[in-house]
């Protein structure tokens, strides 16, 4: 708390104690209330699985678990605003963690999902993508390749509106297996 020294000039300017911090202005309180508030909302989105693994309070655990459990608007309202006064008790930096990786997780499979979709796509319109795709994939089956882009192409030409005909799919699927195969 600032103090005011009696025997100064301008006695109405208050001066630090030395090593003493500046408390938090009530907006900053807020603000960090909030973001509690935000994780706690990412927090009660993870499978139980993840939940079991996270070094989390037992009082804290049960709170999301009851979460999970209400259905009224109301109640999740309340048990929510309950969850984040908890976490405000609690480490957040592992809980953190814990939401990032799962975020980034389903970002990269989404965006390995579309990288599949748009080598499909590229192999059905032309043939120079072969090369590349074996230059990227040299352990792929050419052979099984070239049958399911040429029976794609068949799908596409015969019902050109509908493009989801089952060799469509398998060259999806064979695209996402050998794409997933050299990532891991």
């Amino acid at each position: 708390m600032p103090t005011v020294r009696p025997n100064d000039a301008d006695a109405d300017t208050p001066v630090s104690q030395p090593g003493a911090l500046e408390p938090l202005s009530k907006t900053r309180l807020k603000q960090a209330s909030h973001d509690l508030q935000a994780l706690g909302e990412a927090l009660v989105e993870l499978p139980d699985d993840r939940l079991d693994a996270l070094p989390l309070p037992e009082i804290l655990l049960d709170a999301v678990r009851e979460f999970k459990r209400t259905r009224s608007h109301e109640g999740r309202r309340r048990q929510m605003q309950y969850i984040g006064k908890l976490m405000r008790r609690t480490d957040a930096a592992p809980i953190r963690a814990a939401v990032d990786e799962v975020q980034l997780g389903s970002a990269k499979e989404t965006l390995a999902l579309h990288e599949a979709e748009r080598w499909r796509a590229e192999l059905i319109a032309d043939d120079a993508t072969l090369t590349r795709w074996m230059a990227e994939h040299p352990k792929s089956d050419l052979q099984q390749l070239r049958a399911l882009v040429r029976n794609a192409r068949k799908d596409a030409a015969l019902v050109p509106e509908k493009r989801s005909g089952r060799a469509f799919r398998e060259l999806f699927q064979f695209i996402k297996q050998i794409s997933g195969d050299t990532d891991a």
